[in-house]
């Protein structure tokens, strides 16, 4: 690139220079207020994956593609994550407290943008809640959309074949590929992993977010990060992601993960540019 020479050319150069970051600031500030600030989340060219993806990933079994059967509590935890999917990408938010100061599980979901995500998933949620009135709380619509309510009028609004619909998605990523495997009585798609270094980074975003990333403040913790952890453990497979470490890592990872459980989630809600919503999901898991 051929540099310009001279003080009158550095100056505009400069002047240049200056409005290009202003403008990046601008789009930035715009993405930011569209709502996408956390949709991308690392280099460009690697496998991006949402909440739920990530969250699924950890619970299959790389070899035999699919989750354990013990399992119960995924299903719940996949909603939560469309939730907080849809709060991170500025689509739904959380009614304001109040000066009752209601409390998290109190609070209603709101819809803040009604624009299609892209995501077959999640445009689905979101169309439920665009067209619930009176609002929900994160607690029901975690119930509605995982079909466990006790309510009949309700049920329309459950989201089916989660994991099947999550899974085919990464197969077109290229993370998973599809195979039929026979259990005696029946016969099952699944998904075993074929993208290894997809889930080897997913680990170790992980632990390392736990241990060498550690910074001891959640307000400071990447927000994708943090709902991975309280989401992965609502789902009950953190565990996948600890398993390699060693005793002393696993102790150390395990303390601060309790730490994290352990904050008083209302006071972590309130505090500035903190994303309610998100904070109203782990509190609906936690309660």
């Amino acid at each position: 690139m051929n540099r310009p020479d001279g003080l009158i050319q550095r100056r505009n150069v400069q002047r240049d220079t200056l409005d290009k970051n202003n403008k990046s600031d601008s789009d930035e500030e715009k993405r930011k207020e569209e709502g996408d600030d956390d949709l991308d989340d690392g280099d460009s060219k690697e496998t991006r994956l949402t909440l739920m993806e990530e969250v699924l990933l950890l619970g299959l079994k790389d070899k035999e593609g699919y989750t354990s059967f013990w399992n119960d509590c995924i299903s719940s935890g996949l909603r939560g994550c469309i939730l907080i999917e849809l709060a991170l990408r500025g689509r739904v938010e959380l009614e304001k407290a109040g000066l009752r100061r209601k409390s998290l599980l109190n609070r209603k979901v709101i819809l803040r943008s009604d624009q299609p995500t892209g995501d077959v998933l999640l445009d689905e949620a979101l169309k439920h809640i665009k067209e619930t009135d009176p609002p929900e709380t994160v607690q029901s619509w975690i119930e509605f959309l995982s079909g466990e309510s006790w309510n009949p009028l309700k049920l329309r609004y459950q989201l089916r074949n989660v994991r099947e619909r999550l899974a085919k998605n990464m197969v077109e990523k290229g993370v998973l590929t599809t195979e039929k495997q026979n259990f005696l009585v029946f016969d099952m798609t699944t998904h075993p992993l074929t993208d290894n270094v997809t889930k080897t980074k997913l680990v170790k975003k992980v632990q390392d977010s736990v241990l060498s990333r550690w910074v001891g403040d959640p307000q400071r913790m990447d927000r994708r990060t943090l709902a991975l952890i309280y989401l992965a453990h609502a789902s009950d497979v953190l565990e996948n992601a600890f398993a390699p470490l060693s005793d002393d890592d696993y102790e150390v990872a395990m303390k601060r993960v309790r730490d994290l459980l352990d904050l008083d989630l209302d006071i972590e809600a309130a505090k500035p540019n903190a994303n309610d919503l998100m904070w109203s999901v782990f509190a609906a898991f936690i309660k």
